[in-house]
């Protein structure tokens, strides 16, 4: 039996990762939350020390994948403290309890480790974060790579996926301003998104495919090491996820202007398109195209115009 650990499974990650690992009869997964631990989900803070070590050593997993992050860019940027704990420190716990036990670890990252002014970086190009969201995800590849080398770092771009509230990606987080330009009044302005930075939105479903196989690689004892990456392929701004967001929710009078240059508190790299053919070398990966996936999304959750005011 082969067993696997999800770490932060009540994510937006971490949940379609569940969902998939679930579906592998001949696997057992244990998977833990924060704030959202139930009866499926143990509780589990990751910058404990001591609750990693005793979680890792009483369900004793061949693979464990760090799911959970501090992703929010402007929250680093000002509690650079809480990215460190849950980035670095934590990574360094989940690997050292690995070690001890023999487990690969999957530890997942971001493309804004690099500066985005070189496009497309492969898996071994130098990093140069802008910021400390970045900062703090290359110090904790730096982390797993110090403490094991049995691990694995996977880089990945912007997500989107089923999500349980608006807020929870940033591609599903402009749909409320949407709703709200094409439901307003004559005098509400127009809904205003960023066309400078360019993004590869990337599914979370195809990411747990990834995932997955890479687990297959673990399973039939040929793990990944070191730094892979993973990314959807369809180039976009804020402006243009928008424009087709609009015009999946039908809401054609949607008033969106374009802004061309930076105007984020917190700088954002111009384009950081990771390459990923270390992984598609090895037969891994799927892609589901924006437009098809942003409707299995949206189907399944409130219709904007009554959520146009809330996150």
């Amino acid at each position: 039996m082969f067993k696997v650990a999800v770490l932060g499974a009540s994510g937006l990650l971490g949940r379609a990762l569940a969902d998939e690992l679930a579906l592998q009869p001949d696997w057992q997964v244990v998977s833990t939350a924060f704030r959202r631990a139930g009866s499926q989900l143990i509780a589990l803070d990751i910058r404990d020390a001591q609750a990693v070590a005793q979680f890792i050593e009483r369900e004793a997993p061949d693979a464990v994948v760090v799911a959970a992050a501090e992703r929010r860019p402007d929250v680093c940027e000002h509690d650079p403290a809480l990215a460190r704990a849950l980035n670095v420190d934590a990574v360094r716990y989940v690997a050292q309890a690995a070690a001890r036990r023999g487990a690969w670890v999957l530890s997942i990252s971001t493309d804004y480790v690099f500066d985005g002014s070189q496009p497309p970086y492969r898996y071994d190009a130098r990093p140069s974060p802008l910021n400390a969201y970045g900062r703090s995800k290359l110090d904790g590849e730096r982390a797993l790579a110090e403490t094991t080398a049995f691990g694995c770092v996977l880089r990945l771009p912007l997500l989107y996926g089923p999500i349980v509230d608006w807020t929870e990606s940033a591609v599903t987080s402009l749909v409320p301003a949407i709703a709200a330009s094409a439901h307003g009044t004559a005098d509400t302005k127009p809904a205003v998104m960023d066309a400078w930075a360019i993004r590869y939105p990337t599914f979370t479903p195809d990411v747990a495919f990834v995932i997955r196989q890479m687990l297959e690689h673990h399973a039939r004892g040929e793990a990944i090491n070191g730094i892979a990456q993973w990314s959807g392929e369809e180039p976009m701004t804020k402006y243009e996820i928008a424009l087709r967001l609009a015009e999946a929710l039908q809401l054609g009078e949607a008033r969106l202007t374009p802004q061309y240059t930076p105007t984020d508190a917190t700088p954002r790299p111009h384009n950081c398109h990771l390459d990923s053919s270390r992984l598609e070398a090895l037969g891994i990966g799927r892609r589901t195209r924006f437009d098809t996936a942003i409707r299995e999304v949206l189907v399944k959750f409130p219709w904007p115009g009554d959520a146009a005011g809330s996150s």
